[in-house]
């Protein structure tokens, strides 16, 4: 469930992933599409990660800041919310396909573009569904224009 503190934030955060996942369905080329798309995956599991992570404290006796090794937010989250594990081994696996298509580089394929569209709006949908965003009535389902109909959510 969503704490009074984490709401806003997490909600902002949903929002900015259905932009993404909008940027995706109106881009022109594959890298752009399947890129837009990755990032609105990643923005939804940011979501997860500031409704449920809890900041990590000093161990008892410790005096200094607790210094960690940078992990991916796709590490953190199959901690945080292990029920999205699977969605996290797989985003992470391409995560560094990302990366090429957000330099511009042509490395996919319209059809992989097109599988990490749906991919990724589902994903979103299960987020959504799980910090409880459409049972309170933030979040909608809406038809998105494209060659194929495909639905995404609207944060209102």
């Amino acid at each position: 469930m969503v704490g009074k503190f984490t709401r806003r934030p997490a909600l902002e955060l949903l929002h900015c992933a259905q932009g993404s996942l909008q940027e995706a369905i109106a881009a022109h080329t594959p890298h752009e599409r399947y890129a837009a798309a990755h990032l609105g995956a990643l923005r939804a599991a940011a979501a997860v990660l500031a409704a449920r992570a809890q900041v990590a404290l000093n161990p008892a006796g410790s005096t200094g800041p607790r210094r960690q090794r940078i992990r991916s937010a796709w590490e953190v989250l199959t901690e945080v919310a292990p029920e999205f594990g699977e969605w996290a081994i797989f985003f992470a696996a391409g995560a560094q396909k990302r990366a090429s298509a957000q330099a511009g580089i042509p490395c996919v394929t319209s059809r992989e573009a097109d599988d990490l569209v749906r991919d990724s709006q589902r994903f979103i949908f299960e987020v959504a569904a799980s910090l409880d965003a459409l049972v309170q009535g933030r979040l909608s389902l809406e038809t998105g224009k494209s060659d194929s109909p495909s639905q995404f959510l609207r944060v209102s």
